[in-house]
């Protein structure tokens, strides 16, 4: 079984691209090694995020420590060849990427950023609906035949999956 390397990016890395990257290893099985990144990271993880994972039992991959970083990492010689990336914020999509090797398949998936609602308890029930539309997401990509796909057709394929799931 081929293991398919995800790349999620967000401006910040410290809300969605966390919970894109811990629900794609989570509900990938092995089948996907996913990472996250960011434009710009924050530098730290949004609490609420782990706080998100915690409650829908989603593990950190490899009871590792998630830490907000830049997309810069993954560009580097050596890193991972990214199959599939996805942009999970208005802002992230519309920023110039670094040069991918390998020419991934790239989706944007907007989700509405949670990390900022006021007040705590708000902020925590806006995370859940991040992690909601995300999951949906995430578990219709995974039932696609990836192996057997072109990388245009997983493109096409998940931008149809984030149209269908906003509906």
């Amino acid at each position: 079984m081929k293991t398919f390397n995800v790349l999620v990016l967000c401006t910040g890395n410290s809300a969605r691209s966390i919970l894109g990257e811990a629900l794609f290893n989570h509900l990938g099985k092995g089948r996907i090694r996913a990472f996250s990144a960011g434009s710009q990271p924050s530098g730290k993880v949004n609490p609420v995020a782990l706080e998100t994972l915690a409650a829908h039992g989603v593990p950190w991959p490899n009871a590792g420590h998630p830490r907000s970083k830049s997309w810069d990492e993954f560009a580097e010689p050596g890193m991972p060849r990214m199959d599939f990336i996805f942009t999970v914020c208005a802002s992230a999509a519309g920023e110039a990427c670094p040069v991918w090797p390998g020419h991934p398949a790239t989706a944007h998936w907007g989700i509405d950023d949670p990390a900022h609602v006021e007040p705590l308890e708000a902020r925590r029930a806006a995370f859940e609906v991040a992690y909601g539309e995300l999951e949906k997401r995430i578990a219709a990509f995974l039932k696609l035949p990836l192996e057997t796909m072109s990388t245009a057709a997983v493109a096409a394929a998940a931008r149809k999956i984030h149209f269908e799931a906003g509906q």
